[in-house]
């Protein structure tokens, strides 16, 4: 997979928190759902990965 995709997910997924905080105070968007995101994208990158490796 190119690394160009990895990077800018990771660098999404760890941005994520901060974008989180802009948030209006009535959305209740916390760590939890953020880590919860994270390693939603993680392990979807991870699949994409094990799809395209040859046996």
């Amino acid at each position: 997979m190119n690394k160009r995709i990895i990077y800018s997910i990771l660098s999404f997924a760890f941005m994520l928190p901060l974008m989180a905080q802009s948030a209006p105070p009535a959305t209740p968007i916390d760590g939890g759902l953020s880590l919860l995101l994270a390693a939603g994208g993680a392990y979807g990158v991870k699949k994409l990965y094990d799809k395209r490796k040859p046996n």
